[in-house]
């Protein structure tokens, strides 16, 4: 089988649907325990055999570097690309492609994904297709974009957002794509242009093979509050079975924990917590809080909060929210 080195990873997207959290922070590097989400994709990309990761940035870019580093920590190397105007997923990476080897990896950093690369940089050899796609099964494919493949894999269709009655599959897209430099050359210059809606597409229609790799693995797109809260909470539970995290330096006293993350730097003390992200450095006194996630730096002393997201610095006093 051959051998690819090499990943560019889109991280230039706003993050709307995670605001007021995305106003001072970049989607890809919110925390999951303490840790960006976008790095735990980095190490399933350096365990598959990845050496030279590059990052195609956009939105508060200055702090994605601060975030990931150089890749020295993973013995890999991490560089940045900074695009001036958005050029949509396929736009961010034509403009690197000078830069590219033959066979690539493409990936959406606006996921945490814990995936076996080496397998699907296997069948991409293995099935000669010019583009292989991670694919995994959800219950609501309506907010994806999803694939129907024959017997062997190969995508025979491929729709982005379908409506409820417009769904053919639950297999989605899981941003993930190993990729044959020669399908750039369609994609435009200087102009926006989007992987999966446009460059996939037309290859399908060109007749070209687009594999199709069913992942194992855990995959979850965060692009809601929800997901990330979910997200926290299942890596919460690999590490201790009432689902309750404690970051470095956090404290908690005379409260009850349950399905919580607490980050670090923060201290807990004579509230009820369920079902919450507290991000790091908060101060949480006197309170019940359930559903819902706290940004970085927050005071909340004697509230009941419920399904709520508080941005960070957010100071709230003797109120009832949510």
């Amino acid at each position: 089988m051959g051998k690819v080195r090499q990943a560019v990873i889109m991280v230039g997207g706003k993050g709307t649907r995670l605001r007021p959290l995305t106003d001072t922070c970049p989607k890809p590097i919110l925390p999951v325990l303490d840790r960006p989400c976008l790095d735990y994709l980095i190490e399933s990309l350096a365990k598959g055999g990845i050496e030279e990761i590059i990052l195609a940035c956009g939105y508060r870019s200055e702090q994605v570097p601060l975030a990931i580093g150089d890749g020295s920590d993973r013995n890999i190397s991490i560089e940045y690309s900074y695009e001036d105007v958005p050029m949509g997923t396929a736009g961010a990476i034509k403009i690197l492609e000078d830069r590219l080897d033959n066979v690539f990896i493409a990936v959406n950093g606006d996921m945490f994904a814990e995936i076996d690369v080496k397998k699907q940089i296997d069948e991409h050899f293995r099935t000669n297709a010019c583009i292989t796609i991670a694919l995994t099964p959800v219950e609501n494919p309506c907010e994806f974009g999803i694939a129907r493949t024959d017997d062997t894999g190969k995508i025979l269709e491929f729709k982005e957002k379908p409506k409820k009655e417009e769904v053919f599959s639950n297999l989605i897209n899981a941003g993930l794509y190993i990729v044959s430099k020669d399908v750039m050359k369609l994609v435009p210059k200087d102009q926006m242009y989007d992987f999966s809606k446009e460059l996939v597409v037309d290859l399908i229609s060109r007749g070209k093979k687009i594999q199709g790799h069913r992942i194992n693995g855990l995959w979850r797109d965060v692009g809601r509050p929800s997901d990330l809260l979910e997200t926290n909470i299942i890596m919460a539970h690999r590490k201790d079975p009432d689902s309750v995290y404690t970051g470095k330096d956090s404290k908690v006293a005379g409260s009850m924990l349950s399905d919580a993350v607490i980050s670090r730097n923060s201290s807990i003390s004579d509230s009820e917590i369920t079902r919450t992200l507290i991000m790091e450095n908060s101060s949480i006194k006197g309170s019940k809080i359930s559903g819902s996630i706290i940004g970085k730096g927050c005071s909340i002393t004697d509230c009941i909060i419920k399904d709520t997201v508080l941005g960070d610095g957010e100071i709230r006093n003797g109120e009832i929210i949510g």
